[in-house]
């Protein structure tokens, strides 16, 4: 594997249904020994076990004995895994840098480094093509992050952006008390954000709509309530399609390109996918095409689906310029 020198390309936000996206059952742990719990694992342990800095460590190998474990830890915390190579230039920095930022989220998130060289089965189940690459699981999830050289402001940025959709999803636990004791807990979430969290939870998306609308309502400038509407407004969407239904509504997509409902509804299953910029480009190319009610309609689903991504993400700013040529 290389290590190219590519620019962190967030995706977080944009992966809310990856089911059968990458096959994790495929990696199952082989007949071993009771290991020690995850968050007490480190690979440069203390005398007693735990990070030099005390308390649990939040770093921990991954291997083909304990990732099933981390899958199953991602229930409770975000899973960040950094495959790495020690023939990668860039892996080191990498490494150090995601270490030093789950540490600063004190227990929020667990960080897997992935040696691809002794365990290139997940590189393989991942799909990765370079390394460094990171990819975290939330609920068993896969969630690409970056690929390539990052730094410490660029990772906490994007595990910013996956904390919020791990929320989202029900995904609010922590490890034990984290290990830097001089680090704040975290202030507690509006109620109204609280309030679309529990209805997430309850799998009430309407309910989690509605809170974040009253949060709009009431702080116009709410980004993160802003968010948190489109994201649980496309997971509603999705919600109400069985594989039969996306099969036929990408089907009546190809045959009636002018068929708004269809278009949008295809665009909202690639975003979801993980196929952004496709998705982008099926409405940029309908407003192109068309005037009206429905070319107004397919702007304001790119804009929520804008959201979604994330407003900062290079494929939105792509995205952007693209629409502004069709309007303008």
């Amino acid at each position: 594997m290389s290590s190219p020198g590519y620019r962190p390309t967030p995706a977080a936000a944009s992966q809310l249904n990856l089911r059968g996206a990458v096959d994790l059952s495929s990696l199952r742990r082989p007949p071993a020994p009771p290991q020690p719990p995850v968050a007490a694992a480190s690979p440069e342990p203390t005398d007693n076990g735990e990070a030099a800095a005390g308390g649990p460590s939040l770093r921990v190998d991954a291997t083909e004995t304990n990732f099933q474990d981390l899958v199953q830890l991602s229930a409770q915390v975000p899973v960040l895994f950094l495959l790495w190579s020690r023939y990668a230039a860039d892996s080191p920095g990498v490494l150090a840098a995601a270490q030093r930022v789950v540490e600063s989220f004190g227990g929020r998130l667990v960080l897997a480094a992935a040696d691809v060289d002794t365990f290139p089965q997940l590189a393989q189940a991942f799909q990765v093509q370079a390394v460094p690459t990171a990819v975290a699981v939330v609920k068993g999830q896969p969630v690409p992050l970056f690929q390539g050289p990052a730094d410490d402001a660029q990772i906490k940025s994007l595990v910013e952006e996956l904390l919020q959709v791990a929320a989202a999803n029900g995904v609010t636990g922590s490890i034990g008390d984290g290990t830097q004791g001089a680090e704040a807990e975290p202030e507690p979430l509006p109620p109204l954000h609280q309030a679309a969290i529990h209805a997430i939870e309850a799998g009430d998306y309407a309910g989690a709509a509605a809170a974040y609308k009253q949060a709009l309502l009431e702080q116009p400038a709410d980004a993160d309530a802003k968010a948190g509407l489109a994201q649980v407004e496309l997971m509603a969407r999705l919600e109400k399609l069985s594989a039969a239904d996306a099969e036929s509504l990408r089907e009546l997509a190809a045959q009636e390109p002018d068929n708004v409902h269809a278009q949008l509804g295809v665009a909202d299953l690639d975003v979801s996918g993980g196929h952004v910029e496709d998705g982008f480009n099926r409405i940029i190319a309908f407003i192109g095409r068309n005037f009206g009610q429905e070319r107004e309609a397919a702007r304001v689903r790119l804009l929520e689906l804008f959201e979604v991504v994330g407003v900062y993400d290079e494929r939105v700013a792509k995205a952007r310029q693209g629409l502004a040529r069709v309007l303008f």
